[in-house]
């Protein structure tokens, strides 16, 4: 036993030293993390930030597989099947019922709301036509797609890993200056599948950590955090942006890649504002927190409020609504509630669900399908971030 538990504790050591990461020889990889943060890493490790984007394994695809609720019709003619095959998962398309191809699910994208899928094809991923929702338990459209005819060839943006992943290799290329912004800007092509980093990890969030693991089990006993960025010395600013980065919408003109962003960057360097655009733009409830919570008065307000003050990034957001409630209270204990709020509201639920009213769920207009045999357009709904007083609880 003592000399499986040193073989272990070398292999640890050691792991940092023997790593390749795509992203760099700075890298270490969050399997490094384990030995020294076991507790954030048994909690980041299974929330929606890691499960971002996840390989398609058949324990980690949501949705069913049998009893007829893989099925997804199109019309009398065309069907769509979820079905296993050999450990793979497959969307088959048949005609007549008859099979003309099998896609399979290769890249998984999303875990707490809604899951859709992508398969690889030269050097590129498309998504399925069909992801799985878990507001209705079922199948039924991807964003945008249509209910009445099959569509393959959606191809996935690197962009879009850049918000659900943490790395992909690729080329880049250099545009020439745009007529909007007069500055040259970065775009990738070619996508390496090898290459891609699933999820967010703790390096896209800390910084490259090579160093640090190497130091800290040479020095065991140091105290403070050496050779990683921590969170607590970065400025307000520098916080809200590391989290903008993915959280702010995709109204901004690109200057260079979401993957190189490091924590403690501007992010005024990796994208401009389009002239105008804010005047017209919608800031959807999926994607764009940071737009919605800056409109807001207590954001304005203050002078310390950031994303972590009321979400711990190694979690998923608490499903206790009280919990938020004690942080509106922290600032608002002299509040007071209008009398048409006090006579419709009981009191406990005004102590203890600010947000219910403050930030109802409202629809997304981003995220929009069609469940099978319907021509009906479902929103999936999610919680805004514009703290504010709502129509319904206004005198």
């Amino acid at each position: 036993m003592i000399s499986f538990l040193v073989a272990l504790l070398t292999s640890c050591k050691n792991e940092s030293d023997n790593y390749i990461d795509p992203r760099g020889t700075d890298y270490a990889g969050s399997e490094s993390c384990i030995q020294c943060h076991k507790t954030q890493s048994e909690s980041a490790f299974h929330n929606s930030h890691f499960k971002a984007t996840t390989p398609a394994t058949k324990e980690n695809i949501l949705g069913h597989f049998k009893n007829g609720r893989n099925i997804f019709v199109y019309d009398k003619d065309t069907k769509l099947v979820m079905e296993e095959r050999n450990d793979t998962m497959y969307q088959v398309l048949y005609k007549n019922n008859k099979e003309v191809k099998a896609y399979p699910f290769e890249v998984l994208f999303g875990t707490k709301h809604a899951q859709t899928s992508a398969y690889w094809k030269n050097h590129y991923t498309f998504e399925l036509p069909i992801s799985y929702y878990k507001s209705i338990n079922a199948w039924a459209t991807s964003p945008g797609y249509s209910a009445t005819s099959t569509n393959f060839e959606r191809q996935i943006d690197k962009e879009c890993y850049g918000c659900h992943s943490s790395n992909m290799a690729s080329r880049y290329i250099t545009t020439s200056s745009d007529s909007i912004t007069f500055m040259s800007m970065e775009v990738e092509d070619f996508m390496n599948k090898k290459t891609l980093v699933y999820g967010i990890d703790c390096e896209r969030c800390h910084g490259p950590a090579k160093k640090h693991v190497q130091t800290h089990l040479k020095f065991p006993d140091l105290k403070l955090a050496k050779d990683i960025v921590s969170f607590k010395k970065l400025t307000r600013q520098q916080k809200i942006d590391a989290c903008a980065l993915c959280h702010s919408g995709n109204d901004k003109a690109k200057i260079k890649s979401r993957f190189q962003f490091k924590p403690g960057d501007n992010l005024s360097s990796y994208f401009r504002d389009i002239p105008g655009s804010r005047d017209s733009i919608h800031y959807d409830v999926h994607g764009n927190q940071l737009g919605l919570l800056s409109q807001s008065k207590c954001f304005k307000k203050s002078e310390k409020m950031d994303c972590m003050t009321c979400h711990n990034p190694h979690e998923d957001a608490s499903q206790n609504l009280a919990s938020y409630s004690k942080i509106c209270m922290s600032c608002h204990q002299e509040t007071k509630h209008s009398q048409m709020t006090l006579n419709t509201k009981a009191g406990k639920l005004l102590a203890n669900n600010c947000v219910e009213c403050h930030m109802p769920k409202q629809d997304s207009k981003a995220i929009r399908f069609q469940k099978s045999n319907t021509a009906a357009i479902s929103s999936y709904s999610l919680r805004t971030h514009k703290i504010a007083i709502y129509p319904t609880n206004k005198k």
